[in-house]
């Protein structure tokens, strides 16, 4: 018998290595991934063993230097147990977590929920900004699950994007005000670097509209904090020899540093928690250049991870699905 109240709500995020040795399968999940890869079934898997097989050796060398796994699966699951307890009649209420390329992976998850026999899934990606590559695959993924079990009678609503949630907004804009705060700098001369995840360009040719919501979310943070001109907008993570978006926050780094810029806040705009991009590539390579490129005083803004006013930015999205 169906719990008469419940609805239980599916967080799904990234995933990353819990061990040095599950790189590699990490990477071949991530490459076998058909809409980040394409979908010609005869040659994703054996282009996916290639890569993974190639990268894996120098992404350990990452993961050794942040602990030796990524810490995700555990930022994820509290921020689980943050959104669970600041629902009203949390009893109504049961927060699950999936990652799309890790354990536990959306298909365990999807039959533990199914277990529990809710009314209503509420099925939301951990991504602010939409794109085939992120929430689109997780989405993807859920739906392949979801017509393999058939129908239980489960209502399911999904959470496309949420990049416009105030409460959002003004987490985002709390940590770097926090971040400006702390180490006595001044707001209105400060540089600010908003550094996003990249992307193709080819996806965006297609219409994907990540960078556009990038672009239209910096340019709220900035006016609500009254940033101006000294406010940036860049990409990290690109990977092989194809065109990605920009410009590179290595390159933004470079000319502050060759306008003798001595302090840069960077922000992770589009991650909500910490792992490799922002442990690894804001905190040791990107400190590394800008000291390189003369610039004195470097800092990053903290992912939000379980920050309340994040939090209450998921129970809102949550209540009004």
């Amino acid at each position: 018998m169906k719990n008469p109240y419940s609805t239980a709500i599916l967080l799904i995020n990234l995933g990353g290595p819990d061990s040095l040795e599950s790189v590699e399968p990490f990477l071949f999940n991530l490459f076998s991934d058909p809409d980040i890869m394409g979908y010609n079934r005869i040659l994703l898997k054996p282009l996916a063993k290639f890569i993974s097989k190639r990268r894996s050796p120098v992404v350990r060398g990452y993961y050794s230097l942040i602990g030796g796994k990524s810490p995700i699966l555990e930022l994820t699951r509290q921020q689980a147990e943050a959104l669970q307890k600041a629902l009203p009649d949390s009893d109504r209420f049961k927060v699950f977590t999936a990652m799309r390329y890790w354990h536990p992976f959306i298909e365990a998850v999807v039959n533990d929920i199914i277990d529990f026999q809710p009314q209503k899934i509420i099925v939301l990606p951990l991504y602010p900004h939409y794109s085939i590559t992120t929430t689109g695959s997780s989405i993807n993924e859920f739906n392949r699950v979801w017509n393999r079990i058939g129908n239980p009678g489960i209502e399911v609503r999904i959470v496309r994007e949420w990049h416009k949630n105030p409460f959002y907004i003004d987490a985002v804009c709390e940590t770097i005000v926090k971040t400006i705060e702390s180490h006595k700098l001044d707001i209105k001369t400060t540089q600010i670097v908003f550094s996003a995840h990249g992307l193709p360009l080819r996806f965006i040719k297609d219409g994907d509209p990540y960078a556009t919501q990038i672009e239209k979310g910096v340019e709220t943070i900035s006016r609500q904090l009254g940033l101006g001109k000294n406010c940036h907008l860049s990409y990290q993570s690109r990977v092989g020899p194809m065109k990605w978006l920009g410009p590179y926050t290595e390159d933004v780094l470079k000319e502050l540093g060759d306008r003798k810029v001595s302090s840069v806040v960077l922000v992770p705009i589009s991650f909500v928690s910490d792992h490799l991009e922002t442990l690894y590539e804001m905190d040791i390579l990107y400190r590394e250049k800008a000291k390189g490129y003369g610039i004195s005083n470097y800092y990053r803004v903290p992912a939000l991870n379980d920050s309340p006013l994040f939090i209450k930015a998921l129970k809102d999205i949550v209540l009004q699905v």
